[in-house]
């Protein structure tokens, strides 16, 4: 039998490795693979669970390695410590800063998350035996660990919101598409599009707080490029932009238009984005609205994705 001192200290190294992965974020890598996964059901009329099961620990793994990737080389960097304006969306988990995670111990974290989704994507790779899964994997694995890591630093070189939509949006929804159905088609392409917009704006906007730290770290965001005013405007852009595309896509796919006018249902959701937006000042009025809105936005756009082309693939 455990010691009450035993279990509280299991109780706490658990909460504090939960704080590190970041899990409440997981549904960025999740809700792509519902959609990609949900088009091809309604291109094809197939769905392999296994297939899907392990597209879902590879993408969850590998967003937790990029995670803990991000901490340690924020670390290294002197980004984190320079941060002095942390948010519940921005900053890292802070858990190094605090003292209550070793920078060695974070890296070795990030190995064995990566190690895990790299071993799904061998079996996938194993089980369809594609070569094209294979790129799609080390794009994927390349492109979390070096978002951050040295010498590469992507985040760091002002492409680092393109490389997350591509990594996010495209990337999965195609790769979780292909993963079904076992062909290349432009399918998935406005959903996915659709998608890489709208996790677009969720780091957008999340990097209004880190603007001094990232600056100071040489980290070139958006928003430390740009600055608030016409990083703003960006925001409202993409989300916008994406409204659009549902609209023109609903219009020439009359017969599955379905995932796009449910998709079009979140506008008023959009709408009191843009306002929160305005009335929040992100990074110094300590209110997160928006940031709780562009999340939610992103999350929901990838349910109402998911349920139109299953409910078209139902219908026919």
């Amino acid at each position: 039998m455990l010691s009450n001192h035993k279990r509280q200290n299991i109780t706490s190294s658990l909460n504090v490795w939960l704080r590190e992965l970041r899990a409440p974020f997981f549904t960025a890598s999740i809700v792509p693979v519902f959609v990609g996964t949900a088009a091809a059901y309604y291109s094809v009329g197939v769905f392999s669970l296994p297939l899907f099961m392990l597209a879902l620990v590879g993408m969850v793994s590998l967003h937790a390695g990029a995670n803990i990737a991000n901490d340690y080389f924020d670390h290294t960097s002197g980004n984190d410590w320079f941060n002095k304006n942390p948010t519940p969306f921005s900053g890292g988990s802070r858990l190094i800063q605090e003292g209550l995670l070793r920078p060695k111990s974070v890296l070795f974290a990030c190995w064995v998350a990566l190690s895990i989704g790299i071993l799904a994507g061998i079996i996938i790779l194993v089980i369809t035996k594609s070569t094209l899964i294979l790129i799609l994997g080390l794009i994927g694995v390349f492109g979390g660990y070096f978002y951050t890591a040295s010498p590469i630093r992507l985040g760091y070189r002002g492409i680092g919101e393109l490389i997350i939509a591509f990594l996010f949006g495209i990337l999965p929804v195609f790769g979780s598409y292909y993963l079904q159905t076992q062909r290349l088609d432009v399918g998935p392409l406005v959903p996915s599009l659709i998608i890489a917009g709208l996790i677009f704006i969720v780091i957008l906007i999340n990097e209004f707080p880190d603007k001094d730290a990232d600056g100071a770290a040489g980290k070139r965001t958006l928003v430390v490029m740009f600055g608030n005013k016409s990083a703003g405007l960006i925001y409202r852009i993409v989300l916008l932009g994406t409204y659009i595309l549902a609209a023109i896509a609903a219009l020439l796919y009359k017969l599955s238009a379905l995932p796009y006018v449910l998709y079009l249902l979140t506008f008023p959701l959009g709408l009191y984005a843009l306002k929160s937006f305005r009335q929040d000042v992100p990074g110094a009025s300590g209110r997160f609205n928006v940031n709780i809105i562009t999340i939610l936005l992103h999350f929901l756009g990838g349910i109402m994705l998911s349920a139109g082309f299953l409910l078209v693939a139902g219908l026919n």
